[in-house]
């Protein structure tokens, strides 16, 4: 029997942490830590890693048994022989941050670069600015990114803010024609509609007239986003028919361009 639940629960309850938090705390879904605590089902090997490094207790303790108090809390010095008139003094564990649901970290434009290198380190992310917002919670977890240019205007005008759920790289199957992504790769992070998925590649298009497509392997994404809805501080007037027609052009023009270099490859 398996008591991983009991004890994600037992952890949870004695460093307060919510669910919601406890998610956060190792890239989950906040319904994954309510599946686990109920035994719908149990973490991968390397969550299970994670949460055993990060509380300081055996993978093998955590499946087999359920964890006392003083095991969670490494009260180590009941085990020394301690004389009469000796001071034992706890030292409290530094308090790890709740993130409430609306907490979102945003990646500024001038962390692009940084952002790139250091996604994926916990005290990174903790240092990233937060903003408080309303957001599509249902699937994922939720970032904040800032525009950098105008490739993606007027949909996305510089200096807007995008709001994205995460999605995992590998489920190519999930992606959708025609909506807008974040792409995080080792050097940089690309805001594009996607325009098809071609084998191991991803098609994508800017909103601007005159700018190529850009194509990026699957295999160098490092994050991958959802663009869930923007904020934007700055109203734009309707485009008119001939900019419509002329984005619509470059549309087709990029598909051309793509169709000849597939013929050109496969002759």
């Amino acid at each position: 029997m398996s008591y991983i639940g009991k004890n994600i629960k037992k952890i949870r309850t004695i460093k307060n942490l919510s669910q919601a938090a406890f998610a956060q705390l190792f890239n989950l879904a906040r319904p994954s830590v309510g599946a686990y605590e109920e035994g719908r089902s149990e973490p991968k090997i390397d969550t299970l890693v994670q949460i055993a490094k990060h509380f300081g207790v055996s993978i093998d303790a955590l499946l087999t048994k359920e964890l006392t108090i003083n095991e969670l809390y490494r009260f180590d010095i009941f085990k020394q022989n301690y004389q009469k008139g000796d001071v034992l003094i706890k030292v409290a564990e530094p308090e790890v941050p709740v993130r409430l649901p609306g907490d979102v970290a945003l990646v500024k434009a001038s962390e692009v670069t940084a952002y790139a290198h250091q996604h994926n380190q916990a005290e990174y992310q903790q240092q990233l600015p937060r903003l408080e917002l309303v957001v599509p919670t249902e699937k994922g977890h939720v970032r904040a990114f800032e525009v950098t240019g105008s490739e993606m205007a007027p949909t996305l005008p510089p200096e807007s803010t995008v709001i994205a759920t995460s999605m995992d790289t590998s489920q190519r199957e999930n992606l959708v024609q025609g909506r807008v992504y974040v792409m995080v790769t080792r050097q940089d992070i690309l805001i594009r509609r996607l325009l098809a998925v071609q084998e191991a590649h991803l098609l994508l298009v800017a909103e601007q007239p005159g700018i190529a497509a850009n194509t990026v392997p699957i295999a160098q994404l490092q994050e991958l986003w959802e663009v869930r809805g923007v904020y934007n501080t700055s109203l734009q007037q309707p485009l008119s028919l001939e900019e419509r027609l002329s984005m619509l052009q470059q549309v087709v023009q990029n598909l051309n361009q793509r169709v000849e270099e597939l013929a050109k490859r496969d002759s």
